[in-house]
């Protein structure tokens, strides 16, 4: 799935990308904040200007189903799914379930939580996506806040555990701090728990999600500086990316995860 010909370049600042997701804490009942320690459990953390390396294999664990086409999408966008045949994949636990296009590969992640999965969704190129994580004891560390950006939001209610309905984002940070204007922003989609920021700055991104029996993550990191074989070399805007069918494909793919059952 190609980002479209029409998206435009960035006429000035560069973006790049460093996500930090942390599997300590207590997100799974508590949002991230400011006022939570960091336990003892190791962090899962993804710092990079790129997509993580791609996994070889197939994964043998899950299965994969015909499903109903998507009709999820940005708003006034087409139908991400008109063109192409979709698949549903449940996770080997039997808890959840997502539809993504026929064509994209599900594969297992090293490292997956104990009792738990850890599977990468790509595009068939060699290109990762989106990573979707059970079992996780989540939470995050609020360092310090800075200016954010929402792009876009949903709710969720087919994955809302008692009072919280979480929320597919596309979201950015922006680090003052950072002098090297290729790493002065974050760009991410994913699902969170989270609370919307209010006022004009924010903690650093964590898109985790209260899921039996703690939490889950289902994200991925958008890098517009990314060149792919084959693909020209361009700088598509957060906006612009928008309207590509790559994203429309992805958030429509995010925003079907529910209860396999």
């Amino acid at each position: 799935m190609g980002r479209s010909a029409g998206s435009a370049l960035m006429s000035s600042g560069a973006l790049a990308l460093a996500l930090t997701l942390s599997s300590c804490g207590g997100a799974g009942s508590d949002s991230p904040g400011s006022d939570q320690e960091t336990p003892d459990a190791q962090p899962v953390t993804t710092t990079s200007s790129a997509a993580p390396e791609p996994t070889a294999a197939p994964t043998p664990a899950g299965s994969a189903t015909p499903a109903p086409q998507p009709s999820s999408g940005p708003s006034g966008a087409a139908d991400p799914s008109a063109d192409g045949a979709w698949t549903t994949y449940s996770t080997a636990d039997g808890s959840l379930a997502f539809d993504h296009p026929e064509d994209w590969t599900v594969t297992d992640a090293a490292g997956a939580p104990q009792g738990g999965v850890s599977v990468v969704i790509g595009d068939g190129t060699g290109r990762d996506l989106a990573t979707l994580q059970t079992n996780l004891v989540t939470g995050a560390v609020c360092p310090a806040e800075m200016p954010y950006s929402l792009l876009d939001s949903e709710p969720l209610p087919a994955l809302a555990q008692e009072t919280r309905t979480p929320r597919f984002v596309f979201e950015g940070r922006m680090d003052p701090s950072e002098t090297d204007p290729m790493l002065q922003n974050t760009l991410v989609y994913g699902i969170t728990s989270a609370p919307e920021p209010t006022g004009g700055t924010a903690c650093p991104i964590a898109h985790f999600f209260s899921w039996p029996p703690s939490g889950a993550a289902f994200t991925g990191i958008y890098d517009p500086f990314a060149v792919y074989p084959g693909q020209p070399m361009h700088v598509d805007t957060p906006h612009a990316y928008m309207e590509t069918e790559e994203y429309q494909d992805i958030r429509a793919m995010i925003t079907s995860l529910r209860p396999a059952s």
